[in-house]
């Protein structure tokens, strides 16, 4: 059995851990709930449980269809095991509906179906506050090759298909989510991180938010809606 041993990394949603398989890590996700680039923060007891467990289906779903990536197994309601990768610094946005910062940009209202997702980079740095880039950009700071940036842009619309057809199945609208990669030690490049309502705008058929804007925006307990979202997976995958 894999044991986990020295903290390697403590986020603002998730502890990474080293274990005895130099391979793997083991990803322990916390109770606190963050906004605005941490401005905002608070613990919310049962949130990381509630993540876990629905990045756990997500991710192994992910899977079976053929997508890569580093999680291997959920092995508590707060943990799970991943295969142990470089984060590659961008957040990769994929927006299906005008919302948040997108509209704020060009003045737009939230909930306008786009003709086709637009793929978008933003820089992962905390003290920058996450600043737009674009694929120049990505070169210049040496993060992706021409290449990897057509192929990470690929995989986020076929990761956003996939995610898509999945959220309609339990009457949910996949707003926009966010995206992160990792390298294996060979350059091979999978997906990481978490799909979670944290990571994801989801309106229900009358719109109502059932992701973390409710906490960002104040509109109600935030452990409700990250349970039904939950439930309405599990009962979505039971058989699979």
């Amino acid at each position: 059995m894999t044991e986990k041993r020295t903290l390697l990394y403590e986020g603002k949603a998730k502890n990474l851990y080293l274990t005895d398989d130099d391979s793997i890590v083991l990803a322990q996700y916390k109770d606190q709930a963050t906004a605005l680039n941490g401005k905002k923060k608070d613990q919310i007891s049962g949130k990381g449980a509630l993540n876990n467990q629905i990045t756990s289906l997500i991710f192994r779903e992910l899977n079976r269809r053929g997508v890569p990536t580093h999680f291997i197994e959920q092995i508590s309601k707060t943990e799970q095991l991943n295969t142990k990768v470089d984060i590659i610094p961008l957040e990769v946005v994929v927006r299906n509906y005008t919302a948040g910062s997108f509209s704020k940009r060009f003045d737009l209202a939230e909930g306008i179906k786009l003709a086709t997702p637009i793929v978008e980079f933003y820089y992962k740095n905390d003290d920058l506050d996450d600043p737009f880039i674009n694929d120049a950009h990505v070169k210049f700071l040496e993060i992706a090759s021409d290449e990897e940036i057509v192929m990470l842009k690929e995989n986020a619309l076929a990761i956003d298909l996939i995610l898509t057809d999945l959220f309609a199945k339990i009457d949910l609208k996949l707003i926009d989510f966010k995206l992160e990669f990792g390298r294996l030690p060979d350059g091979t490049i999978i997906l990481a991180d978490e799909i979670s309502p944290d990571t994801s705008r989801l309106w229900d058929v009358d719109n109502n938010h059932v992701d973390k804007d409710v906490y960002r925006r104040d509109l109600g307990d935030l452990i409700p809606i990250y349970q039904r979202v939950l439930t309405d997976l599990q009962t979505e995958f039971e058989g699979k």
